[in-house]
């Protein structure tokens, strides 16, 4: 079966909200026949492992809707735009969740969150060299700042304590990279 034969027939504009779009696409496969997804479009979000000059990490501690709790993840937040830099989007979560300003952020990885049904690209930042400045946090949320060593993160995950996807591989992707350095 040849895949390239898969074509888009159609894309339905279901909903408009805050943070995505809900689409509709009708996919006709190789052999004729036609399939029906769900798309969800997202601008695109920035995410940071904040490290502190003595190599532990701030973490932000919040209630997430969808899981009904409160969660331990690296800062992170849309992209304004579709045009934002992922680079400045990443500098302006740190300052306004943390409480702390870097102009040393460097690219660590990127995610896509969930490529079944949704495009969402996660560029994940590593910033050192942090300056106190003041937490500046969007109507609505509520963050308390929390510091952990890489290795107390680490354990964290593999308790099940910390189950978010990007902060999971952020967490691991960092140890791997500069964990034993």
């Amino acid at each position: 079966m040849e895949l390239e034969k898969l074509e888009r027939v159609s894309r339905e504009h279901v909903y408009k909200g805050a943070i995505i779009d809900l689409y509709k696409d009708t996919i006709k496969n190789p052999d004729g026949t036609i399939e029906y997804y769900d798309f969800i479009k997202h601008k695109g979000a920035s995410a940071v492992i904040p490290v502190m000059d003595d190599g532990r990490i701030i973490m932000v501690k919040q209630y997430r809707n969808a899981l009904d709790r409160f969660t331990v993840e690296i800062p992170a937040g849309g992209r304004n735009t579709e045009n934002e830099d992922f680079k400045e989007c990443a500098a302006r979560e740190l300052e306004e969740e943390t409480g702390y300003k870097s102009d040393d952020l460097e690219l660590l990885i990127t995610v896509r969150t969930t490529i079944a049904f949704c495009n969402e690209a996660i560029d994940i930042y590593v910033a050192r060299n942090l300056v106190p400045s003041k937490q500046n946090l969007d109507p609505g949320e509520y963050i308390n700042v929390e510091i952990y060593t890489i290795e107390e993160l680490v354990n964290l995950v593999f308790e099940g304590k910390i189950q978010d996807a990007k902060t999971v591989a952020a967490i691991m992707a960092y140890n791997h990279k500069f964990g034993n350095k």
